[in-house]
């Protein structure tokens, strides 16, 4: 299996381990799914904590060739499945970050209460590179991080350091490399502190008034995607230039 789940007093890690950079495929996601699935029922666990296995990534986000056309319905199926399951845990989530976080992976760590990176981390939404668009950060970033900050990473897909997206309200600790495990333990210690039955009521109080519309926001985000999005021309050349490791040829259509 590439998904796995360590458990420690409350405490439930799920590791995902597709290297060199964590990719995430269709079959590692429906994997992720049933393992959120089943965190989801444990009464006793209070916090799931996240990660990407390995030194290098959090995730570099979702396969280039999961968004073709023929593939990309069953992609955002799959994708916003796990995010809305990510959503509606009872659990506090804690997404652990080290080195890339690009794309879908950066749109799923942001899917958790709260993120914790690594000082060399860095965060994207690259898919305008290659001629599509971050359906989950165009739902949700603008209320997130304010809608300029989103529109630029949206538009621009360019790398934000860890700083940078700690500055913008994307994340909320950054810790030295060598740092990031005993950061992760002090943030854990605070949140064990608390009641977990307090901790749970208090988070779908939360999530309910802060996310508002985002189901809404999604499906006509996932609309987009799939009717027009997927019929233009440069989708294809897109993700052609990328998989052929050259410049796209924009017929801008």
């Amino acid at each position: 299996m590439a998904v796995w789940v360590e458990k420690k007093q409350r405490v439930a890690r799920i590791i995902w381990d597709r290297p060199p950079l964590n990719v995430l495929d269709i079959a590692l996601l429906r994997e992720l799914d049933d393992v959120l699935t089943d965190c989801a029922a444990q009464a006793a666990v209070d916090i799931v904590v996240l990660q990407g296995a390995g030194e290098r990534a959090f995730s570099a986000g979702v396969d280039i060739r999961d968004h073709t056309p023929d593939k990309g319905p069953e992609m955002l199926d799959v994708v916003h499945g796990v995010v809305r399951k990510l959503l509606a845990l009872p659990q506090v989530t804690v997404a652990l970050v080290r080195g890339v976080c690009l794309g879908g992976g950066c749109e799923l760590a942001s899917s958790c209460d709260l993120i914790i990176a690594s000082e060399q981390s860095f965060f994207a939404t690259p898919e305008i590179h290659v001629g599509c668009y971050p359906p989950v950060a165009l739902a949700r970033f603008a209320g997130l991080i304010g809608y300029h900050r989103a529109a630029e990473m949206i538009l621009t897909g360019r790398r934000f350091s860890a700083r940078e997206a700690q500055a913008i309200g994307l994340i909320n600790r950054v810790v030295a490399d060598d740092e990031l495990e005993s950061g992760l333990a002090a943030l854990l210690d605070e949140l064990l502190g608390k009641s977990g039955a307090v901790l749970r009521l208090t988070l779908k109080g939360l999530r309910e008034l802060s996310l508002g519309d985002f189901n809404r926001a999604l499906k006509r985000s996932e609309e987009i995607y799939c009717r027009e999005l997927l019929q233009t021309q440069d989708v294809a050349e897109g993700i052609a230039a990328f998989l052929e490791k050259r410049q796209p040829k924009w017929r801008h259509r």
